[in-house]
C-alpha cells in the first residue's frame, strides 16, 4: 500500500484559487511572469516574496524587498519566518491562506498506517561540492536603528540581489538564514572544479558590490558590509529541499565567522585554495584560525574584497 501525502498550497481568499507548492524547493510570489504564485494586483511587486522549503521540511517565507511588504498573521516579515498551517499571508492587497495538510497527513500515515514516507529525491553521499556562506556584518545594531518597513526592504533586497547573482553563476541551491545566504555548487566533473570555484569567488565579489549598492539605494544610516567563507569538500546532497550537510558546510560557516577576527572579507579552505592558479594564490594570506567545533587549529587563506576584485581573472 502506498501513501501519498497532499502537498501544501496557498489559497487566494478573494477567488478561491489554489496555488500548489509541489515540485521543487522554492516558489516565487509576485505579479511577474514565471512566479509560481502569480497575483494580479499593482500593489504586488513583480517579484514580491519567496517560499522556501527548509531541511526540516518546514516552509519559510522570505520577503524580497517588496514595495508594500509581506505579512504573516498581521506581522510584517523582516527576516525569513517559518509559516504554519492556516497562517494568513498578505502581499500588497492580496490575502492568502497557507495550508499544509501534508504535515498532518504524514503524522497519520506514520502512526496509524505504519508507513514510511520516502523522499521524492534521493540523498547522495560523498558528493564533491563547494559551499559559500555570506553574512551581513554588524546587522543587529543597524536593524535596531531602522523602521520595520525599511529593515524588511533592506534584508529582502539583499536576498533578491544575492539570489539573482547565485543563480546566474550556476549555484545548485540557495538558502536564506536570518541575515545570511548559503549557496551550493555541485562538482559533477572533477576536471571542472577549478573553473567552478572561480565562479563561486565571482559570486562573492558581485554580492559584495551589490551589498554596497543596496546601502546607497536605501540611504541606510551606515553602509552594509559582509563577510564570506568558502569551502570545497564532500557533502551529503539531495532531498526534496536540496539539503546540503557535512564537513564542507560546517567549515564554510566557521570560515565566514573567522573573517571577523581576521579583519578580511573572505576566508577559504584548503581545497578552494588548491584549485586557484599560482598567480592568484599569491594574493591570499595564510592564516591560522580556531574554528568552533574543531579541536585543532586550522589553516585558511584570506583576502580583502578589494584584493579579490583585483585578482579575479
Amino acid at each position: 500500500m502506498t501513501f501519498s501525502a497532499p502537498v501544501p498550497f496557498l489559497l487566494l481568499e478573494s477567488s478561491g484559487r489554489r496555488f500548489p507548492l509541489a515540485a521543487g524547493s522554492s516558489w516565487a510570489i509576485g505579479r511577474g511572469d514565471g512566479c509560481t504564485v502569480m497575483l494580479d494586483s499593482r500593489s504586488v511587486s513583480r517579484l514580491h516574496a519567496l517560499i522556501q522549503r527548509r531541511e526540516t521540511g518546514d516552509l519559510s517565507l522570505v520577503d524580497l524587498g517588496s514595495r508594500n511588504g509581506s505579512f504573516v498573521n498581521g506581522k510584517r516579515v523582516s527576516f525569513p519566518v517559518t509559516i504554519q498551517d492556516t497562517d494568513k499571508l498578505v502581499f500588497g492587497d492580496q490575502q492568502l491562506l497557507f495550508r499544509n495538510p501534508e504535515r498532518n497527513a504524514g503524522v497519520l500515515a506514520a502512526s496509524e498506517l505504519g508507513l514510511r514516507n520516502e523522499p521524492t529525491t534521493a540523498m547522495h553521499t560523498n558528493s564533491l561540492a563547494t559551499i559559500m556562506v555570506v553574512d551581513i556584518r554588524d546587522f543587529t545594531p543597524l536593524a535596531r536603528s531602522l523602521p520595520e518597513a525599511q529593515l524588511a526592504q533592506t534584508i529582502g533586497t539583499f536576498f533578491l540581489r544575492s539570489g539573482q547573482i547565485l543563480q546566474r553563476l550556476g549555484s545548485w541551491a540557495q538558502k536564506y538564514i536570518g541575515d545570511a545566504v548559503m549557496a551550493v555548487w555541485v562538482h559533477d566533473q572533477p576536471g571542472n572544479v577549478g573553473a567552478e570555484v572561480l565562479r563561486v569567488l565571482q559570486a562573492v565579489k558581485e554580492i559584495n558590490l551589490a551589498t554596497a549598492e543596496v546601502s546607497q539605494m536605501l540611504a541606510l544610516p551606515a553602509p552594509l558590509r559582509i563577510g564570506a567563507g568558502v569551502s570545497t569538500g564532500l557533502a551529503i546532497l539531495g532531498g526534496t529541499d536540496n539539503t546540503a550537510l557535512g564537513d564542507a558546510v560546517n567549515t564554510a560557516f566557521r570560515l565566514e565567522t573567522a573573517t571577523k577576527g581576521l579583519g578580511l572579507g573572505l576566508a577559504v579552505g584548503d581545497r578552494v585554495y588548491a584549485e586557484l592558479s599560482p598567480a592568484m594564490r599569491t594574493a591570499f594570506l595564510r592564516r591560522k584560525v580556531t574554528l568552533k567545533g574543531y579541536e585543532d587549529i586550522k589553516e585558511c587563506w584570506a583576502i580583502s574584497f578589494d584584493g579579490l576584485s583585483r585578482n579575479l581573472p
